[in-house]
């Protein structure tokens, strides 16, 4: 809605109406660039147009818009911007000129669902453990399973001296044997998430994990139309998501067949 170039100044604590009409017919007032002398001159975008008395701006820039991307990682892609280590996450991003950060890691070689975004404060909240966010992951493992082990997955547990967090694991279901014995499709829920967390508490209780895939972030899903390697902006619905508990409870475990 347009509104009188005078009434704007005003508004804005340039000065009374009255002297900002002076101010205006003295040419010391311009709008997008361009010298303005009638102060009934209407500004037709006044939250967006450049407004500008003896050469100092005196309204906002309007916020610039962040960006928020979805990244399904491939295994051998770090989650680094240091050059000569190896590829890295960054390198997939082509076209992208905002300098976005990962709101959480994966290791080398794990996969699955990343979110980068340069909304410090959304990273912020997705990273820090005081908001609880919740990061789910889908893990085959091998080596035996029982009860015993869900409750010494789920249990009070120490790692390189620290005492992690309680996780919650659900067992998926029993997958054909390979040649290091009798493999696993877990699900791990975590509320913070230490450097190799999982592969440490499985190999803990005596597993071996074969794959690790981060399967979501809060109630935001892997898209399954995202192959590995592929990226896109996230949509406004997929950014409510990712603010929102998940929705889903875990199904009671039952010990494998």
């Amino acid at each position: 809605m347009s509104v009188r170039l005078q009434s704007l100044l005003s508004s804005l604590g340039v000065d009374s109406r009255r002297h900002c009409a002076s101010l205006v017919a003295g040419g010391a007032v311009r709008v997008d660039g361009h010298v303005v002398r009638e102060p009934g001159f209407r500004v037709e975008n006044p939250e967006t147009a450049v407004v500008e008395v003896d050469g100092r701006r005196v309204n906002p820039a309007p916020a610039r818009a962040r960006r928020t991307i979805l990244l399904n990682k491939p295994r051998g892609v770090l989650c680094t911007r240091e050059e000569g280590r190896g590829p890295t996450v960054y390198g997939l991003l082509r076209g992208v000129r905002e300098r976005v950060v990962s709101a959480g890691r994966l290791d080398r070689e794990s996969e699955g669902l990343l979110v980068l975004s340069d909304d410090g404060a959304l990273v912020n909240r997705l990273t820090h453990p005081r908001f609880g966010h919740e990061k789910r992951y889908e893990v085959r493992a091998c080596g035996p399973f029982g009860q015993a082990t869900l409750d010494a997955l789920q249990g009070p547990m120490e790692l390189d001296g620290y005492r992690i967090r309680p996780v919650r694991v659900e067992y998926l279901r029993r997958l054909p044997d390979g040649p290091r014995g009798p493999r696993h499709a877990l699900l791990f829920s975590l509320r913070e998430g230490r450097n190799r967390q999982i592969r440490n508490m499985c190999e803990a209780v005596g597993l071996r994990v074969e794959a690790l895939v981060r399967v979501a972030v809060n109630a935001l899903r892997l898209p399954p139309d995202l192959r590995p390697g592929a990226w896109r902006d996230a949509t406004p619905r997929e950014l409510a998501l990712l603010e929102r508990a998940p929705a889903d409870p875990l199904r009671p475990w039952s010990p494998p067949a």
